[in-house]
């Protein structure tokens, strides 16, 4: 049950991020084990998204230590780009490049970062669309595509360059309700497929039904954890209760 413990894919060690007197995360440590879906609740504010963004380094943490299949990413010397490669995320905004179309958003990365040439970028891109159920919108451009297809194509973008754990973050809290199952359901084939994933995100269903285990972040740091059962139904922590009641309202 706890292989996490024994040989994580992704382990976070002690991570603090402060901005001016704000302290966001406060000694926060995690292990993630290989095709573990991971997801973290928490309320606004309470350092989620920072814990992500340091989790690849697009936030520098204060102190700590983020160890990626046995890398260090927060050691000086360490090639960021490269460790990148190994740990995509997907942003509650699309981020796609607007002037182009589907397959040369996700072949972009492809060509530029892993050196591909235009043909294999292609095939790969193709690859990674029809994965995400949008073989057939490769020549469309982000305008003619609805949010839940912009944000496949942006999973696919993240997978093309097969990453080792993909990093969501709100992943579905800019689309609209009836396109949010689309995008869970490309989650869910991923975790399928073995797919090491770490989740913020306020879909306690998909939480609930999907998760390994659930986080849950408070003021900066992991309050409790526990399968979603144990998480959703019996949690123990006074403050894990409360947002629990909150979000979903008296539990049946």
């Amino acid at each position: 049950q706890e292989s996490y413990l024994i040989n994580p894919v992704l382990e976070v060690r002690g991570i603090r991020k402060a901005f001016g007197s704000n302290i966001v995360l406060d000694d926060v440590s995690l292990k993630v084990a290989k095709s573990e879906m991971v997801f973290i609740l928490g309320p606004s504010g309470s350092g989620k998204s920072t814990f992500l963004r340091c989790c690849n380094r697009l936030e520098e943490p204060d102190a700590g230590e983020v160890i990626l299949d046995g890398v260090s990413l927060t050691q000086k010397n360490v090639n960021l780009n490269k460790a990148r490669q190994k740990i995509g995320m997907v942003f509650q905004a699309f981020n796609l490049y607007p002037h182009l179309n589907a397959e040369k958003n996700v072949s972009l990365a492809l060509r530029k970062v892993l050196r591909f040439s235009a043909s294999d970028a292609r095939s790969t891109a193709l690859e990674a669309l029809a994965q995400v159920g949008l073989a057939e919108k490769a020549s469309s451009y982000p305008s003619e595509l609805s949010g839940g297809q912009q944000q496949r194509v942006a999973i696919a973008r993240a997978m093309a360059l097969k990453p080792q754990v993909m990093l969501f973050d709100e992943p579905t809290s800019a689309l609209d309700p009836e396109l949010v199952g689309d995008v869970l359901e490309v989650m869910r084939d991923m975790k399928s497929a073995g797919m090491t994933m770490l989740v913020v995100s306020h879909e306690m269903n998909f939480a609930q039904e999907a998760a390994d285990r659930v986080i849950f972040m408070d003021n900066g740091k992991i309050v409790e954890e526990g399968t979603p059962e144990k998480i959703f139904l019996s949690p123990e922590n006074e403050r894990t209760k409360s947002f629990l009641t909150r979000v979903s309202g008296p539990q049946k």
